[in-house]
């Protein structure tokens, strides 16, 4: 017989459930998302509170006009305060009147609010701030190509450069261009005033600081970004890729020297610990400027720091209870609504989801061919979602799974054969099976790397080769039309519930580096329309890939083990296992997991959510009252396993199965199956009056459900929604003695539960497919 927990605890225990929401809680003691979320609208509320409500602008610093109001606006705009918001209206009315830009800070401010809020209204002002910005550059001597206070104000500092330059990266972003003489002069500052170490100061004869080795890297991203780079250009109407490359490591220096030094709670100085009070001055301006870095370079950690999760707990703790503001130490910093708004901008700017990853691997000079690409692939997919995102590199040769898990999509160039260590090529494996989904591109006639690639998916992935995606795919069309003269063939690896990998072998990265976003160019048509289609073709997959749901910055990925090689649960402690068989047995392999850790999350039940695969005839099948049966593809049982099913059966216990996605060839290899298992009883659609539908063994009210119909999207401006029908839920079943031995979903449940579902997978909706899936449980579990 089988040995089974006690079955009247368990669906007593699932009462409580069918009033719970199906949702994960973060582990106690990590700051969270809603944390930061909090903080944000208390600092937000305080802002607004001490704006004043006539002429819009909150207390100035004399002889900055507009300075403080702008770094408040843009503060409030970040948090996501919309532009049309009347306290934002009256703020904007009362910055346009300083028309005539003086001051460096001030100016720049400024530029970056009417980049922020309405650049299309305000393009006039936008170029006439940046006409003085480069007007007042400095342009000979030893302060060649930086910035002073103002015009003719004394010798450039960092500070003042720094602004200036984050003001006309804005002002280029909304398509107001810069001159490359003023990024060429500001690039040379920049690297003549970089010390040994890798740091910068404020002036030369200053002491290196956090503040301003933050300005100096993000400065020479800046700088560099405006200037056409060698990674890829376009001569006449001909793209070159993969060309010679500027070695210029003053942004990895810097970086190397951030992170030996890197703190959250002082702002790092190279006089160390003989000035102590030096490092607590200009704190929030440093995390302002370590937030600037994070983003522009791609980095989730600074040095072995992950910098934002640091610096949110820090200003989470240190946030005024009652008020919601932040004061910091040192000039103008101590005033509450600066040093606010400069924690506001971290918190916002920082928490940006992650859209995709660069997979940083060796051979050293291989992955990243083109270095500009996934920034202005981001900017792109940002200003169609109109969502602020970011993207991030992540180590192979150091990240764990769940390292690789921040990332809803990572992405795979090269031209050179892969050199993946069987370590990380099993991390890739798993990261694909707890739900992440790969990019691939062979750029610049990468031979080498496709043969390597293909190699690759064959040894990851044996059961679900790599096959040409066709043009019904989803991957077509769930962002934007593809100009047909441009397409590049897509292939794909079908795993977890959808098409979890994605490899073109031609350029894409190529074409992705040359886009201007809102700028002019003076490519030739043909040349900007192919960029156009790579860009869709980016915007597609991403699309698809993520549906466009993204986890918010610090909630951590949930990691599900798989054990094999466990033993089985101890007693009292509810498992479900699955049965192995050839047809994508583990092919949804969270699916069962997320059902048993969603009662166990949220209720502390005793159970366990390992990740177990048994063979129909593994001795431990026993141990185990349930079974779960799911996959994609034809199967066939010998007949050895047959026979022990058909023992399990009689002795007691239950199949519950689903097809994955609906697959009709597992279906139809399932009824096979049965047919031979249990002779003379068939599937049969189980009553949509049954009681296992209602709430009678405890369960949910299932007797109406939602179904993705991907046949039917719901609307053609929004191609990533499937038609949704709300139905009776349609189980199939075989009886014994009065009792269903077997509970069979032809509509999908796995996907469903893995939260991984796609276009052109017809099931039941998350909430639902967990929901009955708990029905088909309890019912099991009380025959």
């Amino acid at each position: 017989m089988l040995r089974r927990m006690n079955r009247t605890t368990w669906a007593a225990a699932l009462v409580v459930l069918a009033s719970s929401h199906l949702t994960v809680r973060p582990a106690r003691g990590e700051i969270s998302a809603e944390d930061a979320r909090r903080a944000i609208e208390r600092g937000v509320s305080y802002l607004l509170s001490r704006q004043d409500k006539v002429q819009g602008s909150w207390t100035e610093q004399p002889g900055y006009p507009g300075g403080v109001t702008a770094l408040c606006t843009l503060a409030l705009l970040n948090c996501g305060v919309p532009a049309s918001d009347p306290a934002i209206q009256l703020a904007l009315d009362y910055l346009r009147k300083f028309d005539k830009p003086e001051m460096t800070y001030s100016a720049a401010l400024r530029t970056m609010v009417f980049c922020a809020a309405e650049p299309q209204q305000d393009r006039l002002l936008i170029r006439r701030h940046v006409a003085w910005l480069e007007s007042s550059q400095v342009k000979e001597g030893p302060d060649n190509g930086g910035w002073s206070y103002g015009q003719r104000q004394g010798q450039a500092d960092n500070s003042n450069s720094q602004f200036a330059l984050l003001a006309l990266h804005e002002a280029e972003r909304v398509g107001v261009e810069v001159n490359d003489s003023t990024w060429r002069r500001a690039l040379r500052y920049w690297l003549d005033g970089q010390r040994d170490d890798g740091s910068w100061g404020y002036r030369g004869g200053a002491p290196s600081t956090g503040s301003m080795t933050c300005a100096g890297i993000a400065s020479v991203v800046i700088a560099t970004g405006g200037i056409a780079q060698g990674d890829a250009r376009v001569e006449h109407d001909r793209v070159l890729c993969c060309g010679a490359r500027d070695e210029e490591d003053a942004a990895e220096r810097g970086l190397d020297w951030l992170g030996r030094n890197f703190s959250v709670h002082s702002n790092p100085s190279s006089l160390g610990r003989r000035h102590p009070a030096f490092s607590q001055q200009w704190v929030l301006y440093y995390l302002y400027g370590v937030e600037r870095v994070g983003r522009m370079t791609g980095r989730r950690f600074i040095g072995a720091h992950d910098w934002y999760r640091e610096g949110a707990e820090m200003l989470v703790s240190q946030q005024d209870a009652l008020s919601g503001y932040w004061k910091g130490t040192g000039h103008v910093e101590n005033t509450p609504h600066v040093a606010t708004a400069l924690s506001l901008l971290f918190l916002s700017k920082g928490r940006r989801p992650v859209l995709i990853a660069k997979l940083k691997r060796s051979p050293a000079e291989d992955w990243d061919r083109h270095r500009g690409a996934l920034a202005q692939l981001t900017r792109f997919v940002e200003r169609r979602w109109q969502k602020d995102l970011t993207w991030q590199t992540i180590d192979v040769r150091q990240a764990s799974v769940q390292d690789l898990l921040h990332a809803p999509v990572l992405f795979l160039s090269g031209r050179e054969s892969l050199e993946f260590t069987p370590e990380q090529q099993g991390h890739l494996r798993e990261y694909i099976h707890q739900g992440g989904f790969l990019f691939v591109e062979a750029c610049c006639g990468g031979e080498r790397f496709d043969r390597s690639f293909r190699q690759l998916m064959q040894e990851l992935f044996p059961e679900s080769p790599l096959r040409l995606l066709p043009p019904d795919h989803p991957v077509w069309y769930a962002e934007a039309q593809v100009d047909p003269r441009f397409v590049r063939p897509l292939f794909g690896v079908d795993a977890c519930c959808r098409t979890s990998i994605v490899y073109c072998p031609q350029d894409l990265s190529c074409y992705w580096q040359l886009a201007e976003g809102e700028r002019e160019t003076a490519y030739p048509q043909g040349v900007r329309e192919e960029i156009a289609a790579c860009q869709a073709i980016g915007a597609n997959v991403l699309a698809y890939a993520t549906s466009r749901e993204l986890r918010e910055k610090l909630d951590l990925p949930q990691l599900i083990p798989a054990t094999p090689d466990e033993p089985p649960p101890r007693r009292g402690t509810f498992a479900l296992a699955k049965l192995r068989h050839g047809g994508g047995s583990d092919d949804a392999a969270l699916a069962v997991s997320n059902l048993v850790q969603i009662a166990g999350q949220q209720l502390q039940l005793p159970v366990s959510s390992d990740r177990r695969l048994l063979a129909a005839t593994d001795a431990d099948l026993v141990e185990y009252p349930v079974l779960y049966l799911h996959g994609r593809r034809a199967f066939r049982f010998s007949a050895a396993e047959r026979a022990a099913l058909a023992a399990y059966l009689e002795n007691g216990g239950v199949v519950l199965a689903d097809a994955i996605c609906a697959s009709r060839p597992f279906a139809d290899a399932l009824r096979r199956e049965l047919a031979a298992i249990l002779p003379g009883r068939e599937l049969k659609r189980v009553p949509a009056s049954h009681p296992l539908f209602t709430p009678a063994y405890r369960g949910f009210d299932v007797t109406r459900v939602r179904v993705r119909r991907p046949g039917v999207r719901a609307r053609a401006a929004d191609p990533l929604r499937a038609r949704l029908e709300q139905t009776a839920p349609w189980l199939e079943g075989i009886e014994v003695d009065g009792r269903y031995v077997v509970l069979f979903s032809p509509l999908d449940i796995s996907c469903g539960l893995e939260s991984h579902a796609s276009l052109d997978c017809e099931g039941y909706v998350r909430e639902d497919a967990a929901r009955l899936g708990v029905n088909m449980i309890v019912y099991a579990m009380q025959q």
